[in-house]
């Protein structure tokens, strides 16, 4: 077996050797020698002007409406990936217009074999492949946040929020705006209305001035991403380098006010115990509001009282077999997920989920000139807490209420900086409490170098009964943990370098930290080869990068290196190689692994499209503080059948063996299965087949272990969405459970049903 520092060398020999051999590209596929027919090279910001609509405007695809003839025109000029600024393989018309209440974008997406365009049905911000146009609109023109939208050819929505300053994309964000896409004879066209009082713009400005980038989406044996701007790749942002459109005047936006009223009804029937009848439970109904005002054009509070935080989408499964902290879930409740990017910092130090079953909440956010912020507080029925610590983290969910808050202010520097403030506290009974407050920022040393850093400082103090149950300090405590983040990105080089400590006694009960007590340093280095449609690559990339985790005594926990290869070619198709070398202490012991993986990635078709993940290697047993060998095979399959019906199946198999014998097998099969009746109404079903067998005799004694673990989850949804808050859902789930002395069976099966509806003003 290698020693550490033979393993650490080999790895670094590796990169040496990776480094050397890829292919070089050739001098004429450089950014001077691709912009034949495009543009000579880097430029200027361009400013368009734009002028009010001059008819009325109907969105329904059609583009027959005389605005469009004397709207503002932008084209779609340069292709970023495969290629870098690159000609257009196709032609993209977008026109801009506006009236006092809407901004309006038009596409006619031209196509030398329509046929081939993919378009397909599909629930508003799912993860497609199909071919689509957007929008990305800094209204601030700060250079740092943009909201951007996306219409596929039927006129399926997409909405998100883009941050550079932590280099992010918000999926959750929605608006209510409308859309409509048709295909036509040489191509499609799409129609975009987005209502002002969805956006934050600056107030009290005569004429706005907006940064704007226009994009297309076209997949075909390659998949296409054509874009307005010229691509400076030695700029570390993107916001930065949209164009500009001004002229915006005499915007409305009424009340600004956005009623929702809910109603949600469930009933959960219950197996007290095994192999005995399901127990009919009660029916409960529930009425809901949230209110959305929007008090000027840049500031936003939100109010709800008997909250709707009805959970209708099924949380994607995770084998938690050998793991040692708190699995992450991400958000998707509404009420949250509203300007959510306020609260976002470097550390997760704001973790909405850890609300769990909350009477009210409130939020206020806005931007005024160059500073940002954002209040949240709410009162929850349930306080659910995790506890950190260097080696695994524990849970507990206490029935108590419990009060919390945040604050949060950014205040902006400079072309493209920020600095800011945060706060989050959190009061129950028993004399709990957690604060957290600390600064953070993003810091745009150069064009292409960042520096994101954070500090924060944590008291707590948890009930007594609580404390003395898992082990935690039974009288007030704190802690602090703070990260530095250094990064240089150019178009064939990126670096960056990574330095995060926590206390022992850092908790930051508002958010999702599971490991403290630790300190850690990272470092990377990735380097891009750009291949051409003549060579064997489109693109490859190797990346190496090393990783020490000790106690803030000094002494090892884990340190590492990993190198990735990684070759990108026709057909959507894409082959990642990693190995990663590995030293790691637990129990005492220390522990010298060696892990491999492979990923195969494929799609020829839209209608088809297939994953394979592969991993083995030596791996901790931390059960029995023993090293063990492990496979890992995940294989995925999405298909597309007719433009109403997608579904996906994936499976994971683990195996772990100590000495030859094995000792855990688990199997997790899930499938999702949807039938789109048109843009807005679905019928979707859920299956999740977990499989644990343990040979115990195989464990060390006196671990209280089951010898099989099988769950099977089902749920069945009926979704019609007017938009993204006028819905209705009705669905059934249930769970059955088993193990070695019980035969699976059901244990809980729920109705329920779901009606809101947005009134706007």
């Amino acid at each position: 077996m290698l020693q550490p520092a033979a393993r650490q060398h080999l790895a670094v020999l590796a990169v040496a050797a990776a480094l050397f051999l890829a292919p070089q590209p050739a001098a004429a596929q450089g950014v001077a020698g691709a912009q034949e027919g495009a543009a000579a090279g880097p430029r200027q910001r361009l400013q368009h002007r734009l002028a009010a609509a001059t008819s009325a405007i109907h969105v329904d695809g059609v583009l027959d409406e005389a605005a469009w003839d004397d709207a503002e025109v932008l084209t779609v000029p340069y292709e970023w990936f495969p290629d870098d600024n690159t000609p257009a393989p196709v032609e993209t018309e977008v026109r801009i217009t506006f009236d006092a209440s809407r901004l309006y974008v038009s596409f006619r997406a031209h196509d030398p074999e329509p046929a081939a365009i993919r378009a397909h049905l599909s629930d508003r911000d799912s993860e497609r492949r199909d071919d689509v146009v957007g929008i990305e609109i800094d209204t601030f023109d700060d250079r740092r946040r943009a909201y951007r939208f996306q219409v596929n050819p039927l006129g399926v929505q997409l909405d998100s929020q883009i941050s550079d300053v932590d280099d992010s994309e918000d999926l959750s964000w929605n608006a209510i705006w409308d859309s409509a896409g048709r295909l036509t004879a040489d191509g499609y066209t799409v129609e975009m209305a987005v209502p002002f009082k969805q956006l934050r713009f600056p107030r009290d400005v005569s004429e706005q001035t907006w940064g704007l980038l226009a994009y297309r989406d076209y997949p075909r044996t390659v998949y296409h991403q054509l874009k307005s701007t010229w691509n400076d790749r030695d700029l570390d942002c993107r916001v930065c380098q949209y164009e500009t459109v001004g002229g915006l005047s005499g915007m409305q936006v009424g009340h600004n006010l956005e009623l929702t009223p809910t109603v949600t009804a469930d009933r959960t029937d219950r197996r007290p115990v095994a192999e005995g009848p399901l127990v009919e439970g009660t029916e409960d109904v529930e009425a809901g509001l949230t209110a959305r005002w929007g008090l000027t054009s840049n500031v936003t509070l939100l109010a709800t009282v008997n909250p709707d935080f009805s959970q209708v989408e099924a949380d994607v499964a995770q084998l938690d077999v050998n793991e040692r902290f708190a699995l992450f879930f991400p958000e998707r409740r509404p009420f949250f997920l509203e300007n959510a990017d306020v609260f976002g910092t470097p550390l997760r130090a704001v973790f909405t989920r850890t609300v769990a079953d909350p009477q009210w909440g409130v939020k206020l956010t806005g931007k005024e000139g160059r500073s940002s912020f954002g209040v949240f507080a709410s009162r929850d029925e349930l306080n659910n807490l995790i506890f950190p610590g260097p080696d695994s983290s524990g849970f507990t969910s206490l029935d108590q209420q419990v009060s919390g808050g945040v604050l949060r202010y950014r205040r902006d520097v400079g072309k493209t900086s920020t600095v800011g403030f945060l706060y989050t506290g959190r009061e129950g009974e028993d004399g709990y409490r957690n604060h957290v407050y600390g600064v953070d920022g993003s810091l745009r040393l150069t064009s292409s170098q960042t520096l994101r850093f954070q500090l924060l400082e944590s008291d707590t103090r948890y009930p007594d009964e609580v404390a003395a149950a898992q082990g935690q300090p039974a009288d007030a405590f704190s802690g602090s943990a703070w990260r530095l983040d250094w990064t240089r990105g150019t178009r064939e080089w990126a670096f960056r370098a990574l330095y995060q400590s926590y206390d022992e006694g850092f908790r930051a009960d508002s958010g999702f930290i599971p490991r403290v007590g630790y300190r850690q340093a990272v470092g990377v280095v990735q380097r891009t080869f750009w291949g051409s449609e003549d060579d064997w690559y489109r693109r490859f990339v190797v990346v190496a990068n090393g990783t020490r985790l000790e106690t803030q005594d000094g002494d090892l926990i884990e340190q590492g290196a990993n190198l990735e290869l990684t070759w990108r070619g026709d057909l959507q198709s894409a082959i990642t190689l990693g190995i990663r070398p590995n030293e790691e202490t637990f129990g005492g012991e220390t522990f010298e692994n060696l892990r491999g993986d492979l990923t195969l990635s494929i799609q020829p078709s839209g209608t088809f499209a297939g994953e394979l993940f592969l991993r083995g290697g030596e791996i901790i047993d931390f059960s029995n503080v023993r090293q063990a060998d492990f496979r890992l095979v995940r294989p995925k399959v999405e298909f597309r059948l007719g433009s109403h019906f997608t579904g996906d199946l994936q499976h994971e198999w683990q195996e772990y063996e100590h000495e030859g014998q094995r000792f855990l097998t688990a199997n997790l099969t899930q499938t999702t299965l949807l039938y789109h009746l048109n843009v807005r109404a679905f019928f979707r079903a859920i299956v999740q087949y977990r499989d644990v067998e343990r040979v115990l005799e195989n464990y060390n004694p006196g671990l209280s272990l089951r010898a099989e673990e099988q769950e099977l989850f089902t749920q069945f949804l009926f979704s019609y969405k007017l938009n993204a808050r006028t819905v209705l859902f009705a669905g059934y789930s249930d769970l059955h459970q088993g193990n070695e002395s019980v035969d699976l069976e059901q244990r809980n099966r729920t109705f329920f049903l779901k009606v809101g509806y947005a009134f706007l003003w």
